[in-house]
Formats: C-alpha cells, structure tokens, sequence
C-alpha cells in the first residue's frame, strides 16, 4: 500500500508541476506583504485540495451530467493562461486589482482562481484523480487506495503552498527592477504554457471533425 501512495504522490506532483504556478503566483502577489502573500499560498493550496478532492468523488458524475470533457477545461484554461500571460508581458497582471481593494479580498480571489484553479487543480490534476480513484476500485483493497488518494492530494498541494511561498522570498531578492523584468520573462513563460494547454484540449476536436468529414 505504501507503494502505491509513493506513485500517487510522485504522478499527482509531477502532473501538478506547481513551479509552473510560481510565475502568477508571483505576479500577482508582487505588491502584497510578506505575510498575505503567504496566506494566499495556502489559500490555493486548500482550493486545489478540495477541487481535486470533489473531482476524485463525483468527477466522472459532473462530466457527464454537464456534458463536458477534460478536454474543454483545457482549452478554456489555456485561453485564460494566454491572456494573463500577455497582461504580465505588459507589466500587468490579471485579474486586475480594483481600487481600495484590501490584500484580503484580492487574495481571496487570486488564490482560488487562477492560482487554485485552474493552475493547480488543472485539467491534467483533474484527470489524474479521476482515474486513479476508478483503478482503485478495481484493487483487491480498495478503500484502503482511496484513502490514500486523498492523503496524497492533502501531502501534494502542502509542497505547493511551501514550493509558491519559496517563489514569493525570490521576488524579494531581486528587487523592483529585477521583479518587473522578472514578470515579462514569466509572462512570456505562462503564454507558452497556454499555447501547449490550448492545442492539448483543442486537438482531439480537430480530429474528431477530420474524421467526420467525407473521403
């Protein structure tokens, strides 16, 4: 059983990547002390924990019932990861922070969407659980394999809070100038991650509507 937990921590973190969160996390958090950046750290880690957490439950249930696929969450986030990505290269980010808005409310927001969803809790993440919590069932224990999902989901998303909160004492270092050349860089980093998700989701469309058309 312990095997198995090792393999659900190491495919779910791998899947997870949470250095690519870093780049957004970072850009949005630039202007927060030292102390909200950290709350929203574990914030979006305890988002995506629950996010993956329900996925692993009733994921199969919602996709179906809603007539969805991994693959439209993919080209959705891609959308969204482009456009914020372009914002950074601008030296802005997305969501945009409104006037007097507390660090509290602004993190509330950021640390759900986009860092918990869909950068954390992504579509890959999504799956993964998705069909690891089926294979489970198919396990001569299978609820000791369930339980240890959810252990390793709750052990993944706690390196992501220290993995954000590490990319955060970076951006310190760096200074002013050196942050603000570092979010173009990190901008130019989250388009290209974008481009990859985009294409991922919106490939098996264009194969299913090349096959429908007629020889």
């Amino acid at each position: 059983m312990f095997d198995i937990f090792i393999f659900q921590v190491t495919s779910l973190f791998t899947m997870i990547n949470p250095i690519a969160a870093v780049p957004i996390y970072i850009a949005l958090t630039e202007a927060m002390t030292p102390k909200a950046a950290r709350w929203v750290a574990m914030r979006a880690a305890v988002t995506a924990f629950i996010a993956l957490s329900v996925f692993a439950l009733l994921g199969e249930a919602i996709f179906s019932f809603f007539n969805i696929s991994v693959n439209g969450l993919r080209v959705a986030g891609g959308i969204l990861f482009f456009v914020m990505g372009f914002e950074m290269l601008r030296g802005r980010t997305v969501p945009k922070r409104v006037d007097g808005e507390s660090d509290g409310d602004f993190g509330s927001d950021v640390a759900v969407t986009p860092i918990g969803i869909p950068m954390v809790a992504g579509p890959g993440a999504i799956t993964m659980v998705i069909l690891v919590i089926q294979e489970s069932k198919n396990l001569e224990n299978a609820a000791a394999a369930s339980i240890s999902l959810f252990v390793a989901i709750a052990v993944v998303c706690f390196l992501v809070a220290i993995i954000l909160a590490s990319g955060r004492q970076l951006l310190a270092k760096l200074g002013r100038s050196g942050s603000k050349i570092l979010m173009r860089l990190m901008g130019l980093i989250v388009m290209l991650i974008a481009v990859e998700f985009f294409f991922a989701g919106i490939k098996p469309y264009v194969i299913d509507i090349a096959r429908a058309i007629p020889a």
